[in-house]
């Protein structure tokens, strides 16, 4: 692990030796005008929220153990202040009348507070690769469509 983590630097700095090593994190950065970084994403599904680093996978099964939950997916959204903020999409059983506060509580029980989505939506199912996996980023990119259109709101 710690030799695909801690590898010679690509682009050793004049005057410094070729062995210097690099952390490659996994963090996603983009550089502004003046060469500073600015978190925005991952290369893993690890989110990042407040400094810390959470898998998506642990609070999916935090909210499948919901009994009208049949399926969940976790993705990270851009938060000014945290970083990203999670934010969780839940197939209920369609036998039920299931309340986003519901699984909310369920999560607040169960889970640090940092782990805690920030909003849960409903939907009648997730999307999915052609390979039959979660399309996390198209939902991803509906989870920020939706807080933009919550900001417009207010």
């Amino acid at each position: 692990m710690t030799d695909r983590v801690l590898r010679p630097h690509p682009f050793p700095p004049a005057g410094r030796a070729a062995g210097d090593l690099v952390c490659y994190s996994g963090d996603l950065v983009r550089p502004d005008e003046e060469g500073f970084l600015y978190f925005v994403g991952r290369r893993d599904n690890q989110i990042k929220s407040a400094g810390f680093r959470i898998s998506p996978t642990e609070v999916e099964e935090v909210i499948c153990q919901v009994a009208a939950v049949r399926q969940a997916a976790v993705v990270g959204i851009p938060d000014p202040v945290l970083g990203q903020h999670l934010v969780a999409f839940a197939v209920p059983d369609e036998r039920t009348d299931l309340e986003p506060a519901h699984i909310l509580a369920k999560c607040a029980g169960a889970l640090p507070r940092h782990m805690v989505p920030k909003r849960i939506e409903l939907v009648s199912q997730l999307p999915m690769t052609s390979s039959g996996k979660v399309d996390y980023p198209q939902l991803r990119d509906q989870g920020v469509r939706a807080a933009e259109a919550s900001h417009t709101d207010t």
